[in-house]
């Protein structure tokens, strides 16, 4: 399904493939011969979506993008199935394995792989060619790599990387009722979109 959101419409080459179970929301700009398989969304909030060519998002991923927080994905990337991408720039020949997230203002670099359920967090960059292992965390820039029993280091270096001004604009301790009323009101705005044949 091709949804027009805030008046910008998704953008799909001749060579690449949309299932008819996948959704392309708003600004989103597939590259050459991409493939977006059953259950996948791509959405552009108020940002954009902009793929690089060969890209693979297979079932059930989410590529979604805010005005702050593009998404970029380079040449011969794999997103794997579950997969979350908000808001991150995942460079070239970059394998996302399934279950993994990506956070606003992460970067994934050239040749970089994420395996499965791992996590590259908010403002963190992990360097070219780095294999972020199965479960873990990436925290930092330059990231460093925490297995999920390290919680308190990690802690130590996400606080600073302020997940909550990060995707909500918000200071932390902010009550989950002002952030839920505030983004009740942003995604309302999907009400309006329309679907395009």
């Amino acid at each position: 399904m091709l949804l027009e959101h805030r008046g910008r419409r998704p953008v799909v080459p001749e060579s690449a493939y949309v299932a008819p179970t996948a959704v392309l929301c708003g600004a989103v700009v597939l590259g050459e011969r991409a493939r977006v398989l059953h259950g996948a969304v791509l959405t552009a909030e108020d940002g954009e979506v902009r793929t690089g060519a060969d890209v693979v998002v297979m079932e059930n991923a989410l590529v979604r993008a805010r005005a702050g927080h593009p998404v970029t994905l380079g040449d011969a990337v794999l997103i794997g199935p579950h997969a979350h991408v908000n808001g991150a720039r995942v460079e070239d020949e970059v394998f996302v394995a399934t279950g993994a997230s990506l956070f606003p203002g992460a970067v994934a670099g050239t040749g970089a792989e994420l395996r499965i359920n791992s996590v590259l967090q908010v403002n963190s960059r992990l360097a070219p060619g780095t294999v972020l292992p199965i479960g873990w965390i990436a925290a930092g820039d330059p990231a460093r790599l925490f297995s999920p029993d390290q919680h308190a280091e990690l802690w130590e270096v996400q606080r600073a990387l302020d997940f909550p001004d990060t995707v909500y604009g918000v200071e932390r301790g902010t009550s989950m009722r002002t952030i839920m009323s505030r983004q009740a009101d942003f995604y309302g705005a999907h009400r309006d979109d329309r679907p395009l044949d």
